[in-house]
């Protein structure tokens, strides 16, 4: 049972950050770069190396509303990258 647990959220936690690199993607931004200004003291995340992979070009994705990407960040307590996702957010509108 903790195992299927465990296992389900590391799909939606996959899920999560899958969402973050395609809107990074989606509005020119670097995961990684983000990522990494949110967790400074983080090394690499190599969920996010791998599932940067499976992101497409922004002419082919399907678009992430803002709000739904901030959500779904802090849903899982990334308040942090959500501080920077927003700043960028900010930046884009002015």
């Amino acid at each position: 049972m903790n195992e299927k647990v465990i296992e389900n959220y590391q799909r939606d936690e996959k899920m999560m950050i899958l969402i973050y690199a395609q809107w990074c993607v989606n509005h020119n931004l670097d995961p990684e770069a983000l990522y990494h200004e949110a967790y400074p003291e983080q090394l690499k995340n190599e969920v996010l190396q791998e599932v940067i992979l499976l992101t497409v070009d922004k002419e082919e994705a399907d678009e992430i509303p803002d709000t739904t990407l901030l959500q779904v960040l802090q849903a899982f307590g990334n308040y942090d990258l959500a501080f920077i996702v927003q700043r960028e957010i900010t930046k884009r509108k002015k």
